[in-house]
């Protein structure tokens, strides 16, 4: 079952037996369930811990078995149909985003070539010179699934969670893939096992600005700005917190599955965690080496070879899925326009300075040094120039609200005086009166009268 250390390419796909075609499809779908599974279980007791309280620790050691018992009583369940749902769209709305999650992970390589069943086959379902638009479109269709889900319920609430479902995945769409295109600029291609192997690194040195340097392997220290954004981008793109908007509890009740119950309710669930799998999945891909061993375990000459990368494959990915429960336990859900501000405002406009600069040092890599030095180190002087001598914008002080009134322009609303005082209350004039006796002259004798 073990094999010599190789990398994949894409002639190595498509020889395939059909029973071994099968392993690897079951293997992914597998993979995805019951990383779903263990995510779930994962996520209730990091944040316990966070929380100080113990979490799932009943069901089965370590409450492994909760989930599982989870997933079984919200099968039997009763399952609620809307009346005013439009009944097809609804019951497959969830199978949607089922699907394209699971589907993304026919790109994703596990490890490298090994044996099975000693037939030579990479550790990977199948592999194509675009697979990373393969794993953007399956991302972007997944979507449908939570739209036509509010859609179809005939509610309120589930139709506004699903709006903001396709407003956020618009916002963050165009910096996800943006963020990939420094990948696609220093690897060379958009396969992945391609990228995988452009990742392999302590083997070659990169000049930049005419300075020989040490390339790492990981995209993710070579290409950081391009990492940071795509993380970020794609945990809005899963909908977890703090960018969990389109099912906001505090204003949408559940949002777009606000209507589901039962079975239906469960596989949006595992839609969101496989998603999540997914995408910490192809951030490995992307930026961390893939199946690649971390130094210092690159040191030993076996750890790339055989069945011992898809250890560390899992180990990254759970690294990640880590990540994402933090952020969970740690930060307040953003508000909607500081989320569409960030996206639009801060994301894309950093996403498109980065590929420029890229773009730059890739161009002048086969230039003189000191040209590249020049052509480098002016637009550097030119915008260290505009931060330093921009005129700053002060703050012009706060009028008075007689200068707002004095200022006021012909033809307004007339105003009354600003010294006008308003009376008292009838109320308040009797609750005064009651505690106060009134005086109406000297004490008369009812005799006298």
């Amino acid at each position: 079952m073990n094999g010599l250390a190789q990398d994949p390419t894409l002639s190595d796909f498509g020889q395939d037996p059909w029973w071994l075609i099968l392993i690897k499809v079951l293997f992914a779908f597998v993979f995805g369930l019951v990383g779903t599974l263990l995510g779930v279980w994962f996520e209730r007791r990091v944040v316990g811990r966070m929380q100080v309280r113990p979490g799932p620790n009943q069901a089965g050691p370590f409450g492994l078995l909760q989930t599982l018992a989870d997933g079984l009583k919200m099968a039997f369940k009763e399952d609620i149909l809307p009346k005013a749902s439009d009944k097809v769209v609804y019951f497959f709305a969830p199978t949607i985003s089922v699907i394209c999650a699971v589907t993304a992970l026919s790109v994703i390589p596990f490890g490298p070539m090994v044996s099975i069943f000693g037939t030579r086959t990479p550790l990977q379902v199948t592999d194509v010179p675009v697979a990373v638009l393969v794993l953007l479109a399956c991302s972007s269709m997944g979507v449908y699934g939570l739209v036509l889900g509010g859609w179809a319920s005939g509610s309120t609430y589930p139709l506004l969670g699903g709006l903001r479902s396709t407003a956020q995945v618009i916002s963050y769409e165009i910096a996800l893939g943006l963020s990939v295109v420094g990948v696609f600029m220093t690897a060379g291609t958009m396969s992945t096992s391609g990228i995988v192997a452009a990742q392999s690194g302590g083997d070659r040195v990169t000049s930049i600005a005419g300075f020989d340097l040490y390339a790492p392997g990981w995209y993710a220290i070579l290409l950081l700005p391009s990492f940071i954004i795509f993380f970020i981008a794609a945990v809005a793109e899963t909908n977890r917190a703090p960018f969990d908007l389109p099912e906001a509890e505090s204003e949408l009740v559940a949002g777009y599955m606000t209507e589901y119950s039962s079975l239906k309710f469960a596989l949006f669930m595992l839609s969101e965690y496989v998603a999540m799998v997914t995408m910490s999945a192809v951030t490995v891909t992307l930026f961390l080496g893939g199946w690649r061993a971390p130094w210092p375990i690159s040191i030993w000459d076996g750890a790339n070879s055989g069945w011992w990368p898809m250890l560390w494959f899992m180990g990254k990915v759970i690294a990640l899925v880590f990540v994402f429960v933090w952020l969970r336990g740690t930060l307040p859900r953003l508000r909607y326009d500081q989320f569409m501000r960030f996206g639009w405002k801060v994301l894309l406009p950093i996403n498109l300075l980065w590929i420029l600069a890229l773009g730059g040092i890739r161009v002048t890599s086969g230039w003189e040094r000191n040209d590249r030095l020049v052509a480098i180190g002016i637009p550097v002087a030119i915008l260290l120039a505009v931060v330093i001598f921009w005129p700053s914008r002060r703050q012009q002080p706060t009028p008075t609200l007689q200068e707002q009134v004095d200022t006021r322009p012909p033809g307004s609303f007339p105003l009354p005086p600003m010294d006008l005082q308003v009376p008292p209350s009838p109320r308040a004039k009797r609750a005064v009166a009651e505690r106060e006796p009134a005086q109406v002259g000297p004490a008369t004798d009812d005799k006298e009268v």
